[in-house]
């Protein structure tokens, strides 16, 4: 089976949403799909930053032994 997302698939997509949205429904749909987008990729940023910053503190933990767990 071929490429989903090949350049002939995505045109014939575009032609059905032209012909299901309309030409003034289309530029608005695209805006919602770029902000969803973006909303998106800035919550996964927050996410992986914060993971991040808790593998920073957890790491750098002691417990005063010089080794972790606490035994020697």
């Amino acid at each position: 089976m071929g490429d989903l997302l090949t350049p002939s698939h995505l045109i014939i997509i575009l032609i059905i949403a032209l012909l299901v949205f309309g030409p003034r429904r289309l530029p608005e749909l695209g805006a919602s799909v770029g902000k969803t987008i973006r909303e998106f990729q800035r919550s996964m940023k927050e996410a992986t930053e914060a993971r991040a910053t808790e593998t920073k503190t957890d790491g750098t933990q002691s417990n005063g032994t010089g080794t972790e767990g606490g035994k020697s």
